[in-house]
């Protein structure tokens, strides 16, 4: 903006003049100095009145968010030093500010005007704008429209005078906010949450920067409540307005004042305090306006900075069309030339390019990764291990092992050891991935480090023992967190309980049953069927049983899946009047049977070769308007090679050939042997193929199944 049209040349003229007598020679001239006008009578404010005003020095100040210190002089015979109110401190402040920006303004519009016509040009704005906030509170400034018509502004200067304002209150905000924060920074809260993370290893700008989080938080919370408080008050305020009898009594009050008439009715307009004197500042009672204090006022500044979070640069015109380039690249193009012209035209701190990573990452792309494993050895980019940790847990959950180990071994190879997070993080990772050896690998090396493993390490671990098939060693480290006084939760309880089930390992499973109980957790319906099943598998009906009912007393209604586990270790003993009267007395409740009680009696019918009684159960499955499972499939082939049904059997051969897949090695050897016992040698060997292509091997006992078959040399039939 051009500040030349704000004054005439007649005007820079006449004030030029006018500094001769507003403006000692005498006094010293520095640089930085401003001044502030001070509400005063008429009189004072007057051009042929105005010589009181004296320019003292002002220290360099930081725009930022530092403090100012500027004082002004006024002629001794209108000065009352010792009655300034502290009252006034927003207003100096306001003040002091704007006329160190307004200067900086007119500088730099009239390069070639000396200070004096400078401090003139000054004067007058200040007093119009000691004029409007004499009409109320200083924000009434920055309420008017900048295009609002002014008889002694031109449309530009009042424009400039309204922008000028609005930035100083921004500052002013800040600045408040952050003496707020420094007071939440040091609140007990805030001191015992980092205490506790600084016991479980977390250290440096990660401390820092959780710090602040938690005190902005709480500085939100208390905002929140702040404003709720308000509201209240504002609420009961209007229902007082709406009270009937308010008219009649605001009446009486007037009359009252119309007959005695002592004193006059003050509107009810909130104005500053009228100034006199000298502006002082004063923190505690210590007087602050000596320019000495200014040196102070850089190093609370500058203290500031390391609490107070930067904000990233304003991107603009060249710099923003190849901020756009940089947001639309694609994972397979080079992102340096784009980062290089970007650093150059911005140069950039740690921030700016954070707010960039920001960006990038809300688009969810892998441009993502890129930009931010090259910004790793970038050197403004100020890398810590933070960025190395956010960098592999990223890769961990798009499940990219290869991405996270290169990062890994960067970190390494810049002799950045990993901390107690980033051990964490890849300890999940493996564990995810299925992988027990470098889960335990990654587990050893966090407690060989001095880390203690938190919820999240154990849980991981856990999780890949179980999914290894050793429910014992993740057991071992449940025991482990319940003696470091960490709860295992639901989920872990029931992972074990089921690893455990999977085997028929019962004590195993009444461990972590009885341990679940101790632990606050009731018996559920999915508790007590696994429980069943592990009975079921260790072939003891009647304790399944007795779980079974003990479930039932509890409340809990049996679904098909525990109907059938409950069926199925009936049928391990081959039970099968004690497992219908259990079918006739639920259904008696309104149980209806599903497709797994369906499947578990195909199976034990088939078994026994009963092939009506199987097919009859084959079509109430039909109707249940469902496939059939695979293990249904598996039950026919078994029966129909036994029975010699070569039609049959060929159908139910192949649908399993086309979901061999999905075949397990038991269920491969069942199918094998079953063809072995219905005489079909060569069929029996093309799905011992299909077998070992899908990289299982044939046990010992189907081994010798085959070549004795193969030696007896008995006539065999080929289903074609």
């Amino acid at each position: 903006m051009n500040l030349r049209h704000f004054f005439s040349r007649q005007t820079i003229n006449n004030i030029s003049k006018l500094n001769g007598r507003v403006f000692p020679r005498s006094l010293g001239y520095h640089r930085h100095c401003a001044i502030i006008a001070s509400r005063t009578s008429p009189s004072i404010c007057s051009p042929e009145s105005c010589g009181g005003f004296y320019i003292v020095c002002s220290p360099k100040s930081n725009s930022h968010v530092g403090r100012f210190f500027h004082t002004a002089q006024l002629n001794h015979s209108y000065i009352d030093l010792e009655t300034e109110s502290d009252d006034n401190a927003t207003t100096n402040e306001f003040l002091s500010r704007f006329v160190w920006r307004m200067r900086q303004k007119l500088s730099e519009a009239y390069a070639d005007c000396d200070k004096k016509t400078i401090d003139g040009m000054l004067l007058i704005i200040v007093r119009k704008v000691v004029s409007e906030m004499e009409r109320g509170s200083f924000e009434q400034i920055v309420e008017v429209s900048s295009s609002a018509p002014s008889q002694d502004f031109s449309e530009d200067l009042w424009r400039t005078v309204w922008e000028v304002s609005h930035v100083v209150l921004e500052d002013m905000e800040k600045e408040r906010k952050k003496e707020k924060m420094k007071g939440f920074l040091q609140s007990e809260e805030v001191k015992d949450m980092c205490r506790f993370a600084g016991e479980v290893g977390i250290r440096g700008d990660m401390l820092r920067e959780l710090r602040f989080k938690w005190a902005r938080e709480k500085m939100e919370e208390s905002e929140f409540y702040q404003s709720l408080e308000k509201l209240r008050k504002m609420e009961s305020q209007t229902e007082a307005q709406q009270e009937p009898l308010k008219t009649e009594f605001m009446g009486e009050v007037r009359g009252m004042k119309d007959d005695n008439n002592e004193a006059e009715e003050k509107p009810n307009v909130v104005e500053l305090p009228k100034r006199h004197g000298k502006i002082k500042y004063k923190i505690y009672g210590l007087d602050l306006s000596d320019p000495t204090w200014a040196e102070a006022a850089d190093k609370i500044h500058e203290s500031g900075e390391d609490i107070w979070p930067q904000e990233p640069k304003q991107i603009s015109g060249k710099c923003e069309l190849v901020d756009d380039k940089i947001l639309s690249l694609q994972e397979d193009d080079d992102p340096a030339p784009l980062l290089a012209e970007w650093k150059e035209l911005l140069q950039p701190s740690r921030i700016d390019w954070i707010n960039l990573l920001d960006r990038l990452k809300e688009q969810k792309s892998r441009v993502y990764f890129k930009i931010a494993e090259f910004l790793l050895s970038e050197e403004s980019f100020q890398t810590n291990i933070r960025d190395y940790s956010k960098l592999i847990d990223g890769h961990a959950r798009e499940n990219c092992l290869e991405d996270a180990e290169r990062i890994l071994k960067k970190m390494n190879e810049n002799g950045i050891l990993p901390d107690i997070l980033t051990s964490t993080i890849m300890v999940s990772m493996y564990s995810k991935s299925g992988n027990l050896d470098r889960a335990k690998e990654a587990f050893e090396n966090l407690r060989s480090h001095g880390f203690q493993p938190d919820m999240k390490a154990y849980i991981s671990m856990i999780m890949a023992y179980v999914n290894a098939g050793q429910p014992k060693m993740g057991e071992s480290l449940m025991r482990e967190m319940e003696a470091r006084d960490m709860k295992p939760t639901k989920e872990i309880f029931m992972a074990l309980l089921q690893s455990f089930a999977q085997r028929g390992d019962v004590n195993g499973a009444l461990r972590i049953s009885s341990t679940m109980q101790f632990a606050g957790f009731q018996p559920s319906l999915e508790s007590c069927t696994l429980l069943v099943e592990t009975f079921g598998q260790d072939g003891d009906p009647d304790q399944a049983r007795h779980n079974f009912d003990y479930m039932m007393k509890l409340g809990h209604k049996p679904d098909d899946r525990c109907t059938a586990s409950m069926i199925a270790a009936y049928g391990k003993k081959n039970f099968l009047d004690k497992a219908l009267d259990l079918l006739l007395e639920l259904e008696k409740d309104g149980f209806e049977p599903g497709i797994a009680t369906y499947t578990v009696l195909v199976d034990w019918l088939a078994k026994l070769l009963l092939v009506d009684e199987a097919e009859q159960i084959l079509d109430k499955i039909a109707m249940q308007g469902e496939a059939a499972p695979l293990q249904v499939h598996i039950s026919l082939c078994d029966m129909y090679s036994r029975a010699g049904s070569e039609r049959k059997a060929l159908q139910a051969l192949g649908v399993l050939e086309s979901k061999k897949d999905q075949l397990r090695p038991k269920e491969f050897e069942r199918v094998i042997n079953s063809l072995l016992a219905g005489g079909f040698l060569q069929d029996a060997r093309r799905i011992q193929g299909l077998m070992e292509a899908q990289g299982f091997q044939a046990s010992e006992p189907l081994k010798i199944a085959l070549m004795a078959s193969q030696a007896v040399g008995r006539k065999r039939r080929t289903i074609r």
